[in-house]
């Protein structure tokens, strides 16, 4: 342990979760490799790829270690999966997509083995993600947690030069893209909740530990480059959203409302939720996908018991009011889908309602 290379946390596990990712593997876990005994062990979750990524890996990386999991029940399950397998408390977690930069790993460790003014050290630590493509601009940096079920996320979009904040913020939001995490204590309050599949896991896992207590930090000048994502449910510039992602948004995001906010907080935020609700209906009529945002709805209705269940189990056990840790924006939505005519209005009238119900809705006593 001595000669370890990073021994402010002990040692640490890297697990990356893949699907279908031939094309961004032999970066993402070389890059992984190139920084040697920092890891532990390297794991690669595969969730039943047919790429044949996982032979590429045994041939070319012998020394990872590959859990296949025999079948795709997406990136909440093969995190989970990942957190179990690591032998260390400390594990950094990656999509496929994601690639480390030199030194990135050792200033999460540091900013891990901080503390704040209480004494108390982060349980999740984000690196700033920018584009492989366009390095100069950051894609996610954390952020904040938007009543409507959103994020309101910090630098979206923005020019690396003008990205704002301290080197190492506290966050209520952390985007599972790439995250150094404490995983036993994630695990003890059940893990990503498997019922999402895809999309609003981490924003729900989140607000799960910050109403727990739990600290969140991003690391300004701690790199990640962020790829191009998973063909079918990955958007980047807005311009094509598909229809599973319209699916995915049109379901998750009430299962995230009503499995981690109190009845109360609802009850008052209802005004808002139908109004952006409308918007989300409007948006997803004009990209064609009534369809898939029906369905959405559809498969939340038969959820809602186990919805109503998990709410009652966070109840029982937060420690934080999740009144106070909502926002009422800004709205953040990607540049392609909003960037100028009428969309842009629109939005922008949007972010208005919102920010104005929950400028008086949180005075509320209720």
């Amino acid at each position: 342990m001595a000669n370890h290379p990073l021994p402010e946390l002990g040692r640490i596990s890297a697990v990356v979760c893949n699907y279908n990712g031939m094309a961004y593997l032999e970066r993402c876990v070389g890059a992984l490799v190139e920084e040697g005994d920092v890891f532990d062990e390297i794991l690669v979750v595969d969730n039943d790829s047919t790429d044949g990524g996982v032979e590429f890996l045994r041939e070319t990386y012998p020394t990872v270690k590959i859990l296949e999991m025999g079948t795709n029940n997406g990136p909440t399950d093969a995190r989970n999966a990942g957190y179990r397998a690591a032998r260390n408390r400390w594990v950094l977690t990656l999509d496929n997509d994601a690639f480390v930069t030199p030194g990135m790993v050792a200033k999460l460790v540091e900013a891990a083995a901080s503390e704040d003014a209480e004494g108390r050290r982060a349980t999740v630590i984000q690196p700033r993600s920018v584009f492989t493509a366009d390095r100069e601009r950051v894609h996610y940096d954390g952020g904040s947690l938007h009543y409507a079920g959103l994020i309101c996320l910090r630098n979206f979009y923005r020019p690396l030069a003008e990205a704002e904040g301290e080197r190492v913020a506290e966050v209520d939001v952390a985007i599972a893209v790439c995250l150094l995490v404490d995983a036993q204590s994630i695990l003890e309050i059940g893990g990503y909740d498997e019922t999402y599949f895809f999309w609003f896991e981490d924003l729900d896992l989140s607000m799960r530990l910050r109403r727990m207590g739990h600290r969140f930090v991003s690391v300004a000048d701690a790199i990640v480059l962020h790829d191009e994502g998973t063909q079918g449910l990955s958007s980047r510039d807005g311009s094509e959203y598909p229809d599973r992602r319209v699916y995915y948004h049109s379901r998750n995001r009430w299962l995230y409302l009503l499995r981690t906010y109190r009845l109360r907080t609802l009850l008052l935020a209802s005004p808002g939720l139908c109004v952006y609700e409308v918007f989300w209906l409007a948006f997803a009529l004009k990209q064609g996908a009534l369809g898939s945002w029906f369905g959405g709805k559809m498969s939340f209705m038969k959820l809602l018991p186990e919805s109503f269940a998990k709410n009652r189990a966070l109840s029982k056990v937060a420690v934080v009011n999740d009144r106070k840790l909502l926002m009422g924006g800004p709205l953040t939505v990607t540049p392609g889908a909003a960037q100028k005519g009428f969309m842009k209005a629109v939005v922008g009238v949007l972010d208005k309602i919102l920010r104005a119900w929950w400028g008086l809705a949180r005075h509320i006593p209720l």
